[in-house]
């Protein structure tokens, strides 16, 4: 891999190693569940987990406990059943506190994490996340601390924090490389190819999300795959104009998503083929498309995919006819959904919509110019109504209360609590960062270096 700087910016390109690969397979199915593979299906995971922590539990095995329910959480969450995946994760870490298993209780705050930015609460999973790299650390999981540390780099690049968290994708990447594990090495080229794609960098993003569809298939990782061809068919459409290869790709990942039940999943896919309808100018199409992955995300309680599908709505609505001041209250209440999801490209996008459909922004549309405080007011997200569902969420799984705050949810900690509840480091700043790979700290939003704990997509989507 080498890296070259371009305008104080990272771009990434591949070389064809001659990197050996393992098939890829799932850590976190473990204990009695390790005979489960990656391409599992999820109501296959869903019944054994169940089975094995039912066993366990009446054992009175929490060890045990804490591994299945781990997998019992994660099948849930894949599956958009939130309140589950909720109960699941912090059951499995109060289990794993129970007999003082650091690795088992940092896989727990993953899927904690992990649930936090799938349903758009991003300060709080910033907050699990960092704590699962630190524990991980502490415990000697180098797999857990990876899966934390690409968590954060994920969430941050889903808000948009590009240039904060490039360099933490290309450490995992290098990292995931040299151990020859397929799995993060797809993850990781598939997050690079997104911000490449995000710049406009299109040959880039191809080859990356290209690397990254061969690898999968190579070592047997269906759902890495599927998410890889959706990425190509983004750019074969945007880039090439190619409709019916952009949604033949989209089908072959969609008959994957079908068959191992991955919700998520297939809601963005079927928001991808919304937009590749769209930018063919088969409105009639792309509405009916946006409108079924719409009510797939208001099913799983995914609000970021729900916001994204209600602006490809709005804008295939408008260009069916819509009233010009119908469109431009939706364009309006979109920005204010998604600034307060907490995406930081969220102006930009909107501003795009008003200035492609011609449409005036209706008053204070939230679409703020450049250089005011919009950002700042994005990062401090975690308080108010915020605060208090991480709370209840730290509450659930008997995590301590949050003490002080220090600029909104960056400066959140766990405080001095910490060390009678089996978790003593702190989540803010002010603690001891785990290192990312190669011994770099995490970088936060808005380009700001500071520890991983202070710091996302998802290594195990």
């Amino acid at each position: 891999m080498v890296c070259i700087r371009r305008d104080g910016l990272h771009r990434v390109h591949s070389e064809r190693k001659a990197t050996m690969y393992g098939k890829a397979f799932a850590p976190e199915y473990q204990g009695a569940l390790t005979t489960l593979s990656v391409n599992s299906s999820l109501t296959e995971v869903l019944a054994a987990g169940t089975r094995q922590l039912s066993e366990a539990e009446r054992a009175g095995e929490h060890g045990e406990a804490a591994r299945s329910g781990l997998a019992v959480a994660e099948a849930h969450r894949r599956l958009g059943q939130i309140g589950e995946a909720d109960r699941a994760w912090k059951a499995s870490y109060r289990a794993a506190r129970a007999v003082g298993d650091q690795g088992a209780m940092a896989w727990a705050l993953w899927s904690g994490g992990t649930l936090a930015r799938q349903r758009g609460s991003f300060p709080l999973a910033r907050r699990l996340l960092g704590l699962a790299a630190e524990m991980g650390e502490r415990g000697g999981d180098i797999v857990v601390r990876g899966y934390s540390l690409a968590g954060l780099a994920e969430t941050g690049r889903i808000q948009g924090d590009y240039e904060a968290v490039a360099r933490l994708h290309e450490q995992l990447l290098a990292e995931a490389r040299r151990r020859g594990e397929a799995r993060h090495t797809v993850w990781a080229l598939e997050g690079i190819a997104q911000i490449h794609r995000q710049r406009g960098e299109y040959d880039t993003a191809y080859a990356l999300f290209e690397e990254a569809a061969q690898i999968a298939g190579g070592a047997d990782d269906r759902r890495g795959h599927a998410w890889a061809l959706r990425g190509l068919a983004d750019i074969v459409s945007a880039r090439d104009g190619d409709v019916e290869r952009a949604l033949a790709l989209l089908s072959e990942a969609e008959t994957t998503c079908r068959a191992m039940r991955l919700s998520s999943a297939l809601a963005y896919n079927h928001k991808m083929r919304g937009n590749v309808l769209y930018r063919a100018g088969r409105y009639a199409e792309a509405r009916n498309t946006y409108e079924r992955a719409l009510a797939e995300f208001r099913e799983m309680s995914e609000p970021r995919g729900e916001a994204l599908s209600r602006l490809g709505l709005a804008k295939s609505l408008a260009r069916l006819g819509r009233d010009h001041t119908e469109t431009a209250a939706e364009l309006a209440d979109l920005a204010r959904e998604l600034e307060r999801i907490g995406l930081r490209h969220a102006r930009e996008m909107v501003a795009r919509a008003h200035t492609e459909l011609g449409v005036r922004p209706q008053g204070d549309s939230g679409v703020r110019p450049q250089g005011d405080s919009g950002g700042r007011a994005q990062e401090g997200n975690g308080l108010g109504a915020q605060a208090e569902a991480d709370g209840r969420a730290r509450r659930g799984a008997g995590l301590p209360e949050q003490e002080g705050s220090g600029g909104g949810a960056q400066g959140t900690g766990v405080g001095a609590q910490a060390a009678t509840s089996g978790v003593d480091a702190q989540a803010g700043t002010g603690g001891r960062a785990p290192r990312a790979v190669g011994g770099s700290a995490a970088a936060g939003p808005a380009g700001r270096s500071r520890g991983a704990r202070g710091v996302r997509v998802e290594a195990g989507r």
